[in-house]
């Protein structure tokens, strides 16, 4: 298999983790580079591996990486929200093994599309690199939304200090004029934070275009809905593995497998979370924040609510 520049966090231990035999059927909800794809490949053999992204450009990537595996490979484009209705229309029914690789690649942030605070970027923030009518971008919340709104999905997704003062400059900037890109929209933050903030260790933008970003592509909500649907889709003693990157996407993870696992569903193979060992750290930087959990559906007898369904 081709070798690509991309460093796949925690590749061994989530491999590993998923407990994948010859012939074994396997999703990769994220494909990106195709790191984690092309591990899983050599463990299946002849079996069938279907590999999702909504970015065109991560299924290039990942159709070169697995160019000569053995195994079947099924590329798909879609949001991994839709897993379920994916597979089925590839002619995967089930899986003995799904992974979730919630990171970003480095050459999305630097896709044009408005994710680098130095670019003089649209602001759009999308996964796809198709534009359809409709769709949501981050010039849209920019230009559109009220400050009350701004501030709280800066404060609740970027879990930014200083999210009221953000939204209002941002709100006194449009007023004069429209913030088109992403430069002008960092360069409005960072007028706007206080100095120790502005000189601190990450760039002072870093938690609103995290916000923008998974509120534009509803990140959180699609998350929730994958991992249902993994679940129907997992056999019997089928494991998902997934690999967030900040606390909020751990929180979901963390109480989903919690509620599967009160629900008869299966077990909790991580109770706490897996973390990159200190080598890995210190060779990938974004390995720092990486957190692995694991779930191995089983047949549980439990009166306890069906998972998914709301009280």
């Amino acid at each position: 298999m081709k070798d690509n520049a991309h460093i796949t966090v925690l590749l061994s231990e989530t491999v590993e983790a998923l407990n994948l035999s010859k012939n074994d059927t396997a999703i990769d909800a994220t494909v990106g580079a195709g790191g984690h794809s092309a591990k899983i490949a050599e463990k299946i053999g002849k079996g069938t591996l279907l590999v999702i992204d909504a970015d065109e450009s991560s299924l290039a990537l990942s159709r070169e990486r697995l160019s000569d595996a053995d195994a079947k490979v099924i590329y798909v484009q879609g949001n991994f929200r839709n897993i379920k209705k994916l597979a089925h229309e590839a002619g995967v029914t089930s899986a003995e093994g799904i992974v979730f690789d919630l990171g970003w690649r480095s050459e999305q942030l630097n896709s044009g599309r408005g994710f680098s605070f130095k670019a003089d970027e649209p602001l759009l923030m999308t996964l796809s690199s198709r534009i359809e009518e409709g769709m949501l971008t981050a010039k849209d919340i920019i230009a559109d939304w009220d400050e009350e709104e701004i501030a709280k999905i800066i404060r609740e997704y970027g879990e930014e200090r200083f999210s009221g003062r953000i939204a209002r400059a941002i709100v006194e900037a449009r007023r004069n004029n429209p913030i088109h890109t992403a430069k002008e929209l960092a360069d409005v933050i960072s007028e706007v934070v206080p100095a120790f903030y502005r000189n601190g260790r990450i760039h002072p933008a870093t938690r609103t275009f995290q916000a923008l970003r998974i509120a534009v592509n509803d990140e959180l909500g699609a998350l929730k809905e994958a991992l249902s649907e993994a679940m129907n889709l997992l056999s019997e003693n089928g494991r998902v593995a997934v690999i967030s990157f900040h606390s909020l996407e751990d929180r979901i993870v963390k109480h989903a497998f919690k509620e599967a696992e009160d629900a008869g569903i299966g077990v909790r193979i991580t109770k706490k979370p897996i973390v990159p060992e200190r080598e890995e750290q210190l060779r990938n930087a974004r390995a720092r924040s990486a957190k692995l959990r694991i779930f191995e559906k089983q047949q549980i007898q439990k009166t306890k609510k069906a998972y998914g369904k709301k009280n």
